[in-house]
């Protein structure tokens, strides 16, 4: 019986040590559970491969993640808004299914749509003109020109994620709202789905759309500590962890 263990939005780099340590005991017993395990954007709170290395301060959990891959359990991490800009370092020497793009799979028997979140529905116009800046490959190049510690402290100073005091509200709720809404529209347009697996918006939600469709928000590490559990067979669960996995 498969299982499969999905989280979103860690932002390691930017979040508290008791919340790093404690996604890394996740993490961990994760691989001793799972048959697949999903990582659904911004593990990072930034990731780029340079011209002369990789951005820095993730050495132990990359050595983890190797681990993991090597013991038979497959990890697919999805580029999010964070760490986007992932490739042939994270899957080749790493091993993970890095994907860059939303795409359809099977996870523990259901057909899954699987993407990060960010740019998808309406909206946000003026992030959207931002992103096909961020990822155009004139940029991308020149910015992988530039030695790793000096890219990762520009990088730093525009992320605003340690910034973060408090879970969203307001305008994010808003925001959630609203990609909540296209996901269960997009859903029940696609009658042969069974999931639609986002994050991005920090606020976990699971929905039982009807006729063995879900839609789940993984939620994030930076407030909460929220994963899905997929056992085949079984309805999808949305569980904050508090120290051990069911």
């Amino acid at each position: 019986m498969q299982t499969v263990l999905v989280t979103s939005d860690v932002h390691l780099g930017a979040i508290s040590f008791e919340q790093e340590e404690a996604f890394t005991t996740w993490l961990g017993q994760a691989a001793g559970v799972a048959s697949r395990i999903v990582l659904n954007g911004d593990l990072f709170d930034f990731w780029f491969e340079y011209q002369w290395g990789n951005t820095r301060g993730h050495e132990v959990t990359l050595l983890q993640l190797r681990e993991i891959v090597d013991a038979g359990v497959p990890i697919t991490l999805m580029g999010g808004n964070h760490d986007w800009w992932g490739g042939k370092y994270l899957r080749e020497e790493i091993g993970l299914d890095f994907h860059q793009d939303p795409f359809i799979t099977e996870l523990a028997g259901l057909k899954t749509l699987l993407a990060h979140g960010d740019g998808l529905g309406t909206g946000d116009l003026r992030y959207r003109v931002a992103r096909l800046l961020l990822r155009g490959s004139v940029t991308r190049w020149a910015f992988g020109m530039l030695p790793p510690a000096l890219g990762d402290r520009i990088a730093k100073g525009v992320s605003h994620t340690e910034d973060r005091k408090q879970a969203p509200g307001g305008t994010e709720l808003e925001h959630a709202a609203a990609l909540e809404a296209w996901a269960v529209k997009e859903i029940k347009s696609q009658p042969n789905l069974n999931l639609l697996l986002l994050g991005h918006t920090h606020v976990p939600k699971i929905i039982d759309v009807g006729d063995q469709q879900w839609y789940i928000n993984t939620g994030d590490w930076v407030y909460h500590r929220s994963f899905a559990l997929l056992r085949e067979g079984e309805t999808p669960k949305l569980i904050e962890w508090t120290g051990s996995i069911p």
